[in-house]
């Protein structure tokens, strides 16, 4: 874990050369930031709040990776969720003709939003498993269809007929569909703390389980893995529609715990994010977490920090951008720091067909 810090703390210092090139203070700007995202208890709450579908989305990632699967999809997979999630929240009542018991709603919308990303996930890792076909290049296909068909659903059949603006969304779930907040006056929510459960069973599923130990031998070396009598086809498919899973959940704590409805457009970025976060993280779930901190904290004591320095919160994004920058060409870091480690390396993708 040593070269994700490094990483993150040349970025940092990269990250001030470009603060100050733009005229600004970078000693302030980062104080703002450390401010806007610790500083206070609605800080904390809200940092909290931008980290939990990080945490969700990058451990699909991460998953995927375990696999040597790269899921570039799940932006399209979380919409999939999202929606799914709001669709069961606000019609489901309607279509039994009673109210559900916040017991049964909930879990309804958050296991079927969930279902709902695996299914779209398992396609391209069934077109991997049984054609060859490269799951970047399905995933970033399958996107551009679940955000296009999401658009069209939240514009026609599943619209607002009386909306709060002019912007595509559903109406609101009910509220027994809806997770409690975990104290008055603030968003944090019960959807952080099952992103740490969630962060837990992922580790024992990958580190502890038969078929974690299918899923990372598949990721390491498939033709090993085949010979040791392991179905590579299926472990394909299941490690996709697991990390699609993940990815489906970050959608539904969206819309169960936080915003109540789907808007069209609320997760742009998560899905990608999440690559960089499962980088940070090493892939693995106690690091992803961390990495997902980290990134929530920097959403979200980006305002704090042009408030007080004047500086773009683009910059913020920048400074993301470096940190992934520097985690994948880590032999950036080794040069710089004149180190050499040994670790578990990261199966990101294979060729066509493999």
């Amino acid at each position: 874990m040593l070269v994700p810090l490094l990483a993150v703390l040349t970025a940092v210092v990269v990250g001030g050369v470009v603060i100050v090139a733009v005229g600004g203070n970078p000693f302030f700007a980062y104080i703002g930031l450390i401010q806007g995202s610790f500083g206070s208890a609605k800080a904390l709450s809200e940092t909290a709040v931008w980290a939990t579908p990080y945490i969700f989305a990058g451990l699909a990632v991460a998953l995927a990776f375990k696999g040597g699967l790269f899921n570039i999809g799940a932006e399209g997979q979380l919409a999939f969720g999202a929606v799914t999630a709001a669709l069961i929240g606000y019609a489901l009542p309607d279509w039994l003709g009673t109210d559900l018991p916040a017991i049964i709603h909930i879990p309804l919308a958050v296991g079927l939003g969930a279902l709902a990303g695996a299914l779209w996930a398992a396609i391209p890792g069934a077109l991997k498993a049984y054609t060859g076909g490269h799951e970047v290049i399905n995933t970033i296909m399958m996107n551009y269809i679940a955000l296009n068909l999401t658009s069209f659903l939240l514009n026609g059949p599943m619209r607002d007929p009386n909306p709060i603006d002019l912007s595509a969304q559903t109406p609101e779930i009910a509220l027994s569909a809806r997770i409690p907040p975990l104290f008055e006056g603030l968003r944090f929510h019960w959807g952080f703390i099952l992103a740490l459960v969630v962060a837990f069973l992922v580790y024992i599923l990958i580190w502890k389980t038969t078929l974690g130990f299918e899923i990372r031998t598949v990721g390491s070396n498939p033709d090993a893995a085949q010979y040791a009598g392991i179905n590579v086809k299926r472990t394909i498919v299941i490690s996709m529609a697991l990390s699609g899973l993940l990815a489906g959940m970050a959608g539904t704590i969206e819309v169960t715990a936080l915003n109540y409805r789907h808007e069209l457009g609320f997760s742009i970025g998560y899905g990608f994010d999440a690559i960089a976060i499962a980088l940070l993280g090493k892939t693995h779930p106690l690091g992803v977490v961390l990495a997902a901190i980290l990134f929530g904290a920097m959403r979200n004591g980006a305002t704090r920090m042009q408030f007080l320095t004047q500086i773009p919160v683009d910059v913020i994004s920048v400074i993301q951008a470096l940190i992934l920058l520097f985690v994948a060409a880590d032999a950036i870091i080794r040069y710089i720091y004149r180190f050499k480690t040994r670790g578990e390396r990261v199966v990101l993708t294979r060729g066509w067909g493999g």
